[in-house]
């Protein structure tokens, strides 16, 4: 299993919407969600400054249904 790197929520949320996610629209929190039209949905934490812990962007990569290498490719792209 590849080696997740440590990215900032603005970085993940980047990589969502070349997935085609959109983001659900929900005011006054500091949790976004996101929605694709096949039905997948997750939530990223807003936190300025600080990087998605790993255990939760493992899950966040499971909800969205891609691998980690694919989500490492668009990561750099």
């Amino acid at each position: 299993m590849p080696k997740i790197p440590q990215i900032k929520d603005r970085e993940l949320i980047r990589v969502l919407k070349k997935l085609g996610f959109f983001e659900h629209p929900e005011r006054g929190t500091s949790h976004l969600v996101f929605a694709h039209q096949d039905g997948r949905r997750t939530t990223v934490s807003r936190h300025p400054g600080k990087n998605i812990p790993k255990g939760t962007l493992r899950a966040i990569i499971r909800d969205i249904n891609i691998s980690p290498e694919e989500f490492i490719k668009l990561l750099k792209l």
